[in-house]
Parts: C-alpha cells; structure tokens; sequence
C-alpha cells in the first residue's frame, strides 16, 4: 500500500472519529468543529479541482460558496413563510433542492465570468476572479430584502429524507458523505483522460493544443464543477451556522480557501482535508489564546511553503500523484 494511500485513510478515520468521540465525551461542540473541519474541506476540494489540477489560482471562488450559503438562505426563508420565490417558483425546505439550486446558479455564473476570465493568465487571471466576487459581495450587501449587510438567519436547518439535520451528528455524517463522494469524484477527474489534460494545460498548453485539444474548453468546464463543488459547500456552512453573511462571499473566505490547500497539499486528493483540520484547529486552539492567532498561522503557512512544498500530506507522503 502506498504512504500516501494510508496517510488519507488515516486522515479520512481522525475526522470520522473526532465527533463520535465528543459525542462520547460529552462534547457535542468538538462535534461542530469536525464538521466545520468536513465543510471547508468539501469547499477546499472544489478550489482544488481548479487550482490543484488545471493551475487556476482563483481568488474568486468566494462568491460561489456564498451563492450556495444564499440559495439554501432564501430556500429556507421562503419555505418558513409558506411563499413562492421569483416568477411563483415554489420555495422548499429539502436540502437537496438547496445543492441543486446552488449547483445550477454556480455553474451558471462560473460559465459566464469564466469565458471572461479564462482568458486571461497569471495576475490577471486573480485579479479578474476577484473582481467578479466583489461585484457579487456588494450586490448581497446592498439586498436589503434578504438581510443586506446583517445576513440572512435560518431558523432551521433544511431537511433531508429519513435524517434529522437538526442533530449535531446527523449533521457531520452527511457533511462527510458529501465530502467522500466529492472525493471520489475528485480521484476519478484526476485519473482520466479530461484530468490529465487539465494538468497538460497547466504544464503546456502549447502541446495540449498541438494535439487537438483545447486548453481553453478543457480549463472552462474545469472551472465549473470546481465552482459547483464549492456552492454545495456552501449550502452546509450556511445549514451549519444557521446563518448566511456576507463574509461567505468576501475576498478573505477566497484567501482561507488557497490557505487550506496550501497547508494540506496543492494537487493532492487528501490536501484540502488535512488543511481543513489544521487550520480549524489552529483557529480554535489559537484563537483562544490570543486574538492575533493569524499572525501564528501565517508563520506556519510560511514553514510550509519554504520546507514542505507538498504541504502537510506532501511532507508524509512523499511524492505527488498529480501534478
């Protein structure tokens, strides 16, 4: 068996341990950080189709996982208040209608900036998928039918058949079952033929279009399943907290999103786990010691980028499958 294969069932047993362990102990607030652990993973994996395979450092990836914390935000509203959304569509409350919704409009709007996006490269391409996510946070902040800079509450956590989401446990075991899916799905890109052209288009786009492929095409449907990923993590975070800000769709969730791979392991199928975990560890660890804990973490991101170039997974592993 390969090192890197048992550092990610390692990973994948510690995240599926943590809740029922606090759930043992007592705990049931250990239980809410290992979903949060599950959740930015999930939104971490997104960003790590785009970034990890096809190169895209996007700083962007914000607005989608605000699109989905709005779209099960607004679901939910209607849905209490028994009223229709846009042009009488009726609301619902099922989180599954929420993962839709999110899916379709994320990979809408990423579809639409994308086209613009994609060609550019380098610097441009940061700052022009930052722009976009600006446009779509100061569009949320001045709705004020939906809580405009104040947020929007859900008084309750949307429904899925035969579980009760509103236990913290249920909870997590959903969260990661998305999780494992999305990684699984994240292997199988990665081992296909539209994976190892997306990595071609990172390493040489030149030769990718020598053989009659098109980096352009090939890094635009990348972009979107990463964007649709990351809007189904949205819609847990927001189900999560009972709560959608605008801060979902701020630059700064982008930069966290980059960190958490970065400190996992760029490319790497486990990468976003092990950054999530970390970095949901150091911020509750940290945090309670002081509130410049970022300045602590900023130091570790700095030890991983100068000595573990494959970030934590990386540094245990060895060398990478991809990339």
């Amino acid at each position: 068996m390969r090192r890197e294969t048992i550092v990610n069932w390692s990973l994948a047993g510690l995240l599926l341990a943590l809740p029922f362990a606090a759930q043992a102990l007592g705990e049931p607030f250990y239980i809410t950080l290992a979903t949060r652990m599950a959740i930015l993973a999930l939104a971490a994996v997104g960003l790590n189709l785009a970034l990890g395979l096809g190169g895209l450092v996007s700083f962007g990836h914000a607005a989608f996982f605000g699109i989905g914390g709005y779209a099960a935000g607004i679901l939910g509203m209607h849905a209490l208040n028994a009223e229709p959304l846009f042009l009488g569509i009726p609301a619902s409350d099922q989180i599954w209608v929420a993962w839709l919704v999110a899916i379709v409009v994320c990979a809408l709007v990423a579809l639409a900036t994308g086209v613009i996006s994609l060609r550019t490269s380098g610097v441009y391409f940061i700052m022009i998928t930052l722009a976009f996510a600006q446009m779509i946070y100061y569009f949320a902040i001045s709705w004020p039918a939906y809580g405009g800079e104040d947020g929007l509450s859900l008084p309750l956590r949307s429904a899925f058949p035969g579980l009760n989401t509103a236990d913290p446990l249920t909870f997590f075991l959903l969260s990661f079952a998305v999780l494992a899916v999305t990684l699984v799905l994240f292997a199988l890109v990665g081992g296909s033929r539209f994976g190892t052209a997306l990595q071609a288009a990172r390493q040489n786009e030149a030769r990718l279009a020598a053989v009659g492929i098109e980096p352009f095409h090939t890094r635009l449907v990348a972009y979107v399943m990463s964007a649709a990923i990351t809007g189904v993590a949205g819609v847990l975070f927001a189900n999560l907290n009972r709560f959608v800000s605008p801060s979902m769709l701020s630059w700064q969730m982008s930069g966290e999103l980059i960190v958490l791979i970065i400190l996992g392991g760029t490319a790497r199928l486990f990468g976003p786990v092990a950054g999530a975990m970390l970095f949901v560890l150091f911020e509750f660890v940290l945090g309670g010691m002081t509130e410049r804990w970022q300045f602590f973490l900023g130091l570790i991101l700095l030890a991983v980028v100068l000595f573990a170039r494959g970030g934590i997974v990386g540094l245990l592993a060895g060398k990478a499958r991809y990339g």
